[in-house]
């Protein structure tokens, strides 16, 4: 069994909606955030995915820990991804780039899609409940 670790970001707009993704060629939403190099900490990899996934800059400052998190990973068949999580609030709109396909929002208090990935929806939202 392969594990990917990844870093990735609860990102929530002035409405507090979680700002989801979705990659391009797959069915999941999930979090914003990618598989971390060799010679990155969680911190630096999750700037360096939110840079190239939505030309969103933000200092470290600006990212707080939610925790850690393993799970079935979301498209890639007998993989597990170790998670880094944080939680930080959008500066400014923001736009799909480099592979992501499709925005969207998950409301408070609104039924959640049936294709959340599992770290997000086994692990992620009772982690942001707890808050």
């Amino acid at each position: 069994m392969t594990t990917l670790n990844i870093a990735a970001a609860c990102l929530l707009d002035p409405q507090d909606r979680l700002l989801l993704v979705r990659k391009r060629g797959t069915h999941a939403l999930m979090l914003p955030g990618g598989k971390r190099e060799a010679d990155e900490s969680p911190l630096q990899a999750l700037q360096r995915e939110l840079w190239e996934e939505l030309q969103l800059r933000l200092e470290a400052s600006a990212l707080a820990p939610l925790g850690r998190f393993r799970a079935p990973a979301a498209n890639e068949a007998d993989t597990w991804v170790d998670a880094d999580i944080f939680i930080a609030r959008l500066p400014h709109a923001v736009e799909a780039a480099a592979e992501l396909e499709e925005l969207a929002w998950l409301e408070p208090g609104q039924p959640h899609p049936e294709n959340l990935a599992p770290l997000l929806r086994d692990h992620v939202l009772d982690a942001l409940a707890g808050r």
